[in-house]
């Protein structure tokens, strides 16, 4: 009868007395921890394709601010910021944006001007 061999990086300690130990309990928080990393990427990805659905009137271009606005018919985005409408813009003002060279958006805080 053969052996079966085993290959050495999937065993669970090392092969070496030189080589680190390995614990389930370190491969279980590796584990939870790229979970909770994928969980905030799909996230985010929604959030970006909700973004993308919003009216828009221009061609959004990576690194340009855009604005977004909401609407009864549904939100949009501007190029005008809540300022350059004398703080008095027609519809309620969500959030600025700013689009990645990967099409999704950042979210940049705006600091209120008086």
């Amino acid at each position: 009868m053969e052996e079966q061999v085993i290959p050495h990086h999937s065993l669970t300690y090392g092969t070496s007395r030189l080589a680190p130990a390995i614990s389930l309990v370190d491969r279980a928080k590796e584990i939870r921890a790229l979970k909770e990393e994928a969980e905030l990427i799909l996230q985010q990805a929604e959030k970006d394709i909700e973004l993308h659905k919003a009216k828009c009137q221009f061609e959004k271009k990576p690194g340009q601010m855009i604005y977004l606005y909401a609407k009864e018919s549904g939100d949009y985005f501007s190029l005008l910021s809540p300022n350059e409408w004398g703080n008095k813009p027609p519809h309620p003002f969500k959030a600025a944006y700013m689009m990645n060279p990967d099409r999704s958006f950042t979210e940049i805080p705006l600091e209120p001007k008086d």
